[in-house]
């Protein structure tokens, strides 16, 4: 089977529609693909007109091409608008403790959770035109002014800080001060980073697209058959 024209199968008891997801088997390997799109909804429902990735859709979707025989390994394209935090770190934190090859790509933008969502995967990719926004974790609603909100929105922030420093080459004091950057957003605080500088300040691996993405896949896919093999 030709790898440049490679045959797409949908996944028997997964619902494309739901997840953005579909599987491509080629001869070096059988990949997974899930797009992680719009808004990361998680309990609170979004405008019926916001194109969204639920979060209790994709979480047993990742649970399931972990222990599949099938799936070799998993590529995620990027293009988020924020959303749910905790729904966002949710979805990150399974990505990071996948033991399968894992590649993501930031297409159009990362925006707020969208950040730890690209350096959850072994490698990341942006593209040069990929706009990664950085600012501090906020509310929509109401708020109650209490000493314990404001306590949880900080060590809601703090988890997320540690995550990017911790799946990224960024320190935590370089990516909190791009958080709380003053003079890059015109009403608010925080950072707009593109590719390649988002890769010279340590959040992203290496500027690429879906090529470079795809050819990173299949390398590790093939380190890891390596150390299946018996010596």
């Amino acid at each position: 089977m030709s790898e440049e024209n490679p045959s797409i199968q949908a996944p028997e008891e997964n619902n494309i529609a739901e997840t953005g997801s579909i599987t491509a088997k080629t001869s070096r390997g059988t990949v997974h693909c899930i797009t992680i799109v719009g808004q990361i909804e998680g309990h609170s429902a979004a405008a019926s007109g916001a194109k969204t990735t639920k979060y209790e859709h994709v979480l047993p979707l990742l649970a399931k091409l972990e222990e599949s025989a099938e799936v070799d390994g998993v590529l995620f394209l990027l293009n988020t608008v924020g959303g749910d935090v905790e729904a966002g770190l949710a979805i990150a934190e399974l990505i990071a403790g996948m033991t399968k090859p894992t590649v993501s790509i930031v297409l159009g933008g990362s925006h707020s959770i969208g950040v730890p969502l690209a350096v959850a995967a072994r490698r990341s990719f942006a593209v040069p035109s990929a706009a990664m926004t950085v600012h501090p974790v906020r509310m929509s609603g109401m708020v109650i002014a209490a000493p314990q909100t404001y306590n949880y929105f900080q060590r809601l922030q703090d988890r997320i800080v540690d995550f990017v420093s911790r799946h990224s080459r960024i320190s935590r004091e370089d990516f909190t001060a791009l958080m709380l950057k003053k003079d890059d957003m015109a009403a608010d605080v925080g950072s707009v980073v593109y590719g390649e500088e988002a890769v010279s300040l340590g959040i992203i691996d290496q500027v690429g697209g879906l090529s470079d993405g795809l050819a990173c896949l299949y390398r590790q896919i093939e380190e890891a058959r390596g150390k299946r093999r018996p010596s």
